[in-house]
């Protein structure tokens, strides 16, 4: 399928709901590394060496992300889950930040597929200024300068979804199972999200509340407390390269503390993405476990979302309630 091509209802029928889902986007092919990381810097051209070095993280993932290929799916999977809980309802389009199609690409094409409203749903979990806000703040622009304006309703955040905390609980209670008895004599369990500068703490931003309510969530079905030789926290990773102070502690950091204290095994759950991409198949399967590894600790990851259809049934139900509650 197209991705500038909303799915929904077939033509003919007058849907009446759009729903546009927003992500990150990355390079579909070598080439587009150097315009996508220039878009990520705001226009600016990265040097030679930043360059270098992100080619190089794609190079030892097999020479490009597949996160385009697994958003693409995420987007046709909700459309079919969504068709599936209410059909003929909702048609649903795709738009990107930093690749093509863009926000403002998505909003055009559900604008001409005539729907009543548009609902807008970041593939984040937790709400922040300068990621979900952003997003939603374009895609309101875009849908208000169409011919007419269309009505935009933004879904800030999601992370406390019925059924997403279980979903993640179910996936980490897995990771540790599979350790062996002398693999988890003393395990830390870490719950990442991307850091972000830490001026939006200032600010007042409900982002690092929000990934610590998520921690806390899978930490309490879990009962992690009660776990003997078990501990657990939030860690950050992926910061800019900036001069700036960005969030802590940062995972690397985390790994090497945690191994001075003797553990054994280290588990990740990455509660602030929902697909495998640069941050997870590079930050955590190559850098984090080879850190982990490197200090005689057991490294092990719960799985990314992806497609799977109970992560879709989830976020098909958040866009259900947002119709719902959305003004007419």
């Amino acid at each position: 399928m197209n991705p500038s091509q909303p799915s929904g209802p077939a033509k003919g029928h007058a849907p009446l709901t759009g729903v546009l889902v927003m992500a990150h986007g990355t390079p579909g092919t070598p080439e587009e590394i150097e315009p996508f990381y220039t878009s990520i810097r705001g226009g600016r051209h990265p040097t030679p060496e930043l360059l270098a070095d992100l080619v190089k993280r794609y190079d030892a993932m097999g020479g490009i992300s597949p996160l385009a290929h697994r958003t693409r799916r995420q987007v046709d999977g909700l459309a079919v889950a969504l068709e599936a809980m209410a059909p003929g309802v909702y048609v649903v389009g795709y738009g990107a930040k930093h690749t093509s199609p863009r926000i403002e690409d998505g909003i055009a094409a559900l604008a001409a597929a005539h729907v009543g409203q548009i609902i807008g749903v970041v593939l984040t979990p937790h709400q922040s200024s300068l990621g979900s806000g952003e997003y939603l703040r374009r895609a309101g622009e875009a849908a208000a300068a169409t011919t007419p304006p269309s009505q935009f309703v933004g879904i800030p955040s999601w992370h406390r979804a019925p059924g997403f905390a279980d979903l993640l609980a179910s996936r980490t209670g897995t990771a540790l199972a599979a350790l062996t008895p002398s693999q988890r004599q003393k395990t830390s369990v870490f719950f990442t999200a991307h850091s972000l500068p830490a001026r939006v703490i200032a600010e007042g931003d409900p982002y690092p509340d929000q990934v610590h309510q998520s921690a806390a969530d899978i930490a309490c079905l879990l009962d992690l407390d009660i776990i003997d030789d078990l501990d657990w926290g939030v860690a950050w990773q992926s910061a800019g390269r900036t001069a700036d102070p960005w969030i802590g502690p940062d995972l690397l950091a985390e790994i090497r503390r945690v191994a001075a204290d003797g553990a054994t095994s280290v588990v990740v759950c990455p509660v602030g993405f929902v697909s495998d991409h640069l941050e997870v198949l590079f930050d955590l399967d190559i850098e984090a476990a080879g850190l982990a590894r490197s200090l005689g600790m057991t490294f092990a990851r719960t799985p990314s979302l992806n497609d799977d259809p109970e992560f879709l049934d989830i976020l098909a139900n958040v866009i259900r309630s947002a119709t719902a509650s959305a003004p007419r």
